[in-house]
């Protein structure tokens, strides 16, 4: 696979410095980053975004995630490895990610659970965080990002 051209983020420096800063305040809140990494990977696997994915898990083993949770984030409703929270968090994800799939996109249950695992502020952290991947993930697939090679 070849890209179709350099990361667009590369092109514009104040676009990609506000991206760095929007990156790195949204890893710091009542989130812990090891659940934002598990819903990285489900946003992505959604998208199909190789790029993404594989910086995801690049990311997650940085922070002590296992791999044997990672492998259990595509069945993370039938595996015993996540708890509460970050089940509400993936769900909520997937939810987010598919907004056309259903006539309402998050539904009342969806948002009630993630509502009572996080505090607001965390939960802020949590909806932009899942919108700024899928924005990643619609570049990096409609420029065919190659995994591995970075920005």
């Amino acid at each position: 696979m070849q890209a179709r051209m350099k990361n667009p983020a590369v092109h514009n420096p104040e676009a990609l410095n506000a991206i760095l800063a929007l990156v790195k305040s949204l890893k710091q809140g009542g989130v812990p980053e090891r659940t934002l990494e598990l819903v990285h990977l489900r946003t992505s696997q959604i998208n199909g975004c190789a790029f993404c994915l594989d910086l995801g898990l690049r990311e997650a083993r940085k922070l002590g995630e296992t791999d044997e949770r990672l492998f259990m984030v595509s069945a993370w409703r039938e595996s015993p490895h996540f708890n509460e929270a970050e089940r509400a968090a993936l769900a909520y994800a997937e939810y987010a990610t598919r907004l056309s799939d259903r006539s309402d996109p998050v539904p009342d249950d969806i948002w009630k659970e993630v509502a009572k695992c996080y505090e607001e502020p965390a939960l802020a952290q949590l909806v932009m965080y899942v919108a700024m991947i899928n924005m990643f993930n619609r570049v990096n697939v409609s420029t065919r990002q190659v995994p591995g090679t970075g920005w």
